[in-house]
């Protein structure tokens, strides 16, 4: 393969001049051995990657994005993710600054690109969500802003909370267990089509362009300003909707009003994505969204119907759009999240002793011999993983400190005590833990999910006080939103032999970037109450209803079925990853416990979607397995990559107007 003289190797390679194996599948095999990674595929010592111009580079895109974001959270509830957008514009932009100066400045490395990917990474997504989500419920409830000061300490703190608590997680999820985190394998599939050369890399990259224009086309379609409402108007005449298109005759409409989120609403990312993670996790999120919408949210509304004028009888499935629509997941999310919570915390009591690896630190430092002079290869080895990887020494020297800043945050901006904020901070920890797994295993974080388990544990903890329900949920949702984002990045790094330490420094960086633009951006989008009310914002509003529906009741406003659903939903969190674990050959035919959590989190044709790009595959693989493997993975990194740049390029314009129009 090969490669212009002033860039480095487009793909991670070994310098044993006998390999032909593909490292990607190196990386990407559960059954290979960090040893192998490391010696096939490493990289990071070879080439340029963290440089100033990476960061800088990451850091400007990051810092636009995050306002982007912020914007689209305001609007929709949904912020996109940023490291693909940011590998193809970062490729594009250097490229037209060195035409500029007449080729006098070298190529960015590509690791230098994945460093960049993570500056902006951390910019422009793990800095924005705690800001519209709990500081937009705190302005409509207390109809002031908070000092930028305190918004700024806390979005920095936990998202640099988030960073750290990532890193014992690193290796278990990513080196070892080898989760999909498709995204990041998307991003790592975009570069490498982008720095490769030769017959077989320019046909994949043809797949991933295809892909892209695919993807692109239906996120400009799908995108919540001008294109959208134009297909909407359009469909209006013939009394058609985008979800309405395929109906179930009973389901669709129930009592007059609809199911929110039935139906069939094309996302090519989230096609991409089931194509990524496989028919296990796909058809598991489809079984559970089937059994919600199908068996479970229709029982619910008739006994609702039947008993919703009883004195003290609480609806279970509430009515939203001005009484249009059922909102099965606002039911739904608590068994879900149930499921995702406890199947996290038991695979991770069971793998306890490689967790308790990862914090190891190893007595002997990096050998100077070659693999076969020690000990068989396998300690020097270990040392050498061990230089690489971000050591224990700086989880604790990063630790301490974040967790006192935000003790201190939450104690004079919000009156939570020590204890309370403490408690706060270590529950954040196991669910960054839940998310950074739903995320290797769907591309999903299910950030306001995890968000509403804080706050129906301080409607106990701090029973009344609004304030310390929403900023102790803030706290584990900023800093689990962090989490995942990072483990995303590494696995970017970890495909195409990046050195993870320098990953770590990276994204660290970027929060501090995406909190100096995010912050005046909230102020600037957001002047008032009345500012933020003209945006309708769905997550700040279901924040803000979350919170003051636990302050004026506890637990006991909760539907008696949502308190069956989520112990039930604990127990199949327990008992699946048992099951799997007891029995390891059989437990690929179990449903995934965080497919089945999560189907009741997102709506149904987010989960078909998932399901239609996990069949594709398999039907793929049935006809021609050998193209099905060359061409899968940069057809779906297309397909994701794509509809990301479209939702990132339309958010952008959108914000740019908004700004401009002083909203």
């Amino acid at each position: 393969m090969s490669h212009s003289p002033d860039s480095p190797p487009p793909a991670p390679v070994s310098d044993r001049a006998d390999q032909t194996e593909d490292t990607f599948a190196i990386a990407a095999d559960p059954g290979r051995t960090e040893a192998e990674w490391f010696e096939h595929v490493y990289q990071g010592d070879a080439m340029p990657q963290l440089t100033v111009r990476a960061v800088l580079m990451g850091a400007l895109i990051g810092m636009f994005m995050s306002a982007a974001n912020l914007y689209t959270t305001l609007k929709i509830g949904w912020a996109f993710g940023v490291a693909i957008t940011a590998v193809v514009i970062s490729y594009v932009s250097w490229n037209i600054i060195r035409l500029v100066s007449g080729r006098r400045l070298s190529q960015m490395s590509v690791l230098e690109n994945t460093c960049m990917a993570s500056t902006a990474s951390a910019a422009g997504y793990s800095t924005g969500s705690t800001i519209a989500t709990a500081f937009g419920a705190l302005l409509l409830i207390e109809g002031h802003h908070y000092p930028w000061a305190v918004v700024a300490a806390f979005t920095l703190l936990t998202g640099a909370l988030g960073v750290f608590i990532a890193v014992p997680m690193k290796r278990q999820m990513i080196n070892r267990e080898k989760l999909a985190f498709p995204t990041g394998l998307a991003a790592a599939t975009t570069l490498r089509s982008l720095y490769s050369h030769g017959a077989e890399a320019l046909r994949k990259a043809y797949a991933l362009v295809g892909g892209m224009v695919a993807g692109m086309i239906v996120g400009v379609l799908k995108a919540p300003e001008g294109a959208v409402a134009a297909l909407d108007r359009f469909l209006d005449r013939f009394h058609l909707r985008l979800p309405e298109l395929i109906p179930a005759a009973g389901y669709a409409q129930i009592n007059g009003r609809q199911l929110l989120g039935f139906g069939f609403e094309p996302s090519l990312l989230l096609i991409g994505a089931g194509m990524v993670v496989g028919l296990r996790v796909s058809l598991s999120m489809l079984a559970g969204a089937a059994l919600l919408y199908f068996g479970l949210g229709p029982m619910l509304i008739a006994m609702d119907a039947a008993h919703g004028g009883d004195p003290g009888y609480i609806v279970s499935i509430p009515v939203v759009g001005g009484g249009m629509y059922y909102h099965l997941s606002r039911w739904g999310l608590w068994g879900g999240t149930a499921v995702m919570v406890f199947s996290s915390l038991t695979a991770f009591a069971l793998q306890w002793r490689t967790i308790a690896r990862s914090f190891q630190t190893f007595r002997n430092r990096v050998s100077r011999k070659g693999p076969e002079e020690a000990d068989g290869g396998q300690a020097a080895i270990e040392a050498r993983m061990t230089a690489i990887e971000v050591p224990v020494s700086w989880l604790i020297a990063g630790l301490v400190p974040i967790m006192l800043g935000l003790l201190i945050v939450q104690y004079y901006a919000f009156g939570i005590n020590l204890w309370l904020g403490l408690v706060a901070v270590v529950l954040s920890f196991a669910l960054s833990l839940v998310a950074s797994r739903a995320t290797g295993e769907t591309d999903t974080t299910p950030v306001g999910a995890l968000g509403k388990v804080m706050q129906l544990a301080f409607a106990v903890l701090s029973p009344g006080n609004i304030q310390h329900n929403l900023m102790a949920a803030a706290t584990a949702a900023n800093s689990a939103s962090s989490s995942a984002d990072l483990l995303t990045d590494l696995k970017s790094g970890y495909m195409l032999g990046a050195n993870p330490r320098k990953q770590f420094l990276a994204q660290f960086i970027g929060i501090f970037f995406g909190t100096l633009a995010v912050v005046p951006a909230w102020y600037l989008m957001v002047p008032d109450k009345a500012a933020l009310e003209a945006f309708n914002p769905p997550a700040t509003n279901m924040w803000r209803a979350v919170a003051e529906l636990l302050a004026g009741g506890g637990l006991e406003q909760l539907p008696p079925s949502a308190r069956v659903a989520i112990v039930v939903g604990g127990l199949v969190g327990v008992v699946l990853p048992l099951v799997a674990h007891l029995w390891p050959k059989a437990a690929r035919w179990f449903p995934s416990a965080m497919g089945l959590g999560l189907a009741w989190v997102m709506q149904f044709k987010d989960a078909q979607a998932f399901a239609i790009g996990a069949v594709i595959v398999w039907l793929w693989s049935r006809f021609s397995r050998r193209s099905a493997e060359e061409y899968a993975v940069p057809v779906a990194s297309g397909f994701i990559a794509g509809e990301s740049l479209a939702a990132a390029f339309v958010a952008i314009v959108a914000t740019l107007l908004a700004l401009a129009a002083g909203r």
